[in-house]
């Protein structure tokens, strides 16, 4: 198993830094998708056990849809947007610019402007670490998966289990006017080439 990272006080200020950049970023570009501005408001960032998502995202019953995405490049890893139903639902109407309460279900419409949206934010997430750290990165398409938080999660962690032991947890909420939608981007490098761009770029 991989050998866990320390994350002292600086680094991980410089992480919530990026982090918030980046979600700043993704709020931006999304704005430009769909015509309207978005704000993002009291972007957190920490950093967590792998094993401790499925406690923190939800009950394990919960219906909640995933939009997961890997990257290669100086750091590879996987980035999984978690975003209950009933949000993921009223972000559909949102993309679709249809009155709230409109989508129901998650069709192959519905899913594609999902996988745009984690498409999107993904990609601006990266743009931005790799500002700050002069890496390259190289996203997937993005996949979106509908079932019960433990299940999705169960997927990530068990990908993940060779990987790395530790994530990055970013939250934050999107608003357009009175409509707020709460996400959690979990961040998951893989260990060996994180550890490498960190000394990179402390010792600089």
């Amino acid at each position: 198993m991989s050998e866990t990272i320390v994350f002292d006080q600086d680094l991980l200020e410089k992480l919530r830094s990026i982090a918030a950049e980046g979600v700043s970023h993704a709020a931006h570009g999304f704005s430009g998708m769909i015509g309207r501005k978005i704000d993002v408001n009291n972007p957190t960032a920490e950093v967590v056990p792998v094993l401790t998502i499925p406690q923190i995202a939800g009950r394990p019953d919960d219906d909640t849809v995933g939009i997961y995405l890997r990257f290669k490049g100086d750091v590879s890893g996987q980035i999984v947007m978690i975003v209950p139903f009933g949000k993921a639902t009223e972000l559909v109407d949102l993309m679709l610019e249809v009155p709230p309460g409109t989508t129901q279900q998650l069709g192959s419409l519905e899913r594609s402007a999902l996988g745009e949206l984690g498409n999107l934010c993904g990609s601006f997430f990266l743009n931005s670490i790799a500002k700050t750290t002069q890496a390259k990165f190289q996203p997937t398409p993005p996949a979106v998966m509908v079932d019960m938080v433990g299940a999705i999660l169960d997927i990530v962690v068990a990908t993940s289990g060779g990987i790395n032991e530790q994530a990055l947890l970013v939250q934050a909420n999107f608003t357009d006017g009175t409509r707020c939608v709460d996400a959690d981007f979990w961040v998951i490098p893989d260990m060996d080439s994180l550890q490498d761009l960190i000394k990179k770029n402390v010792n600089e």
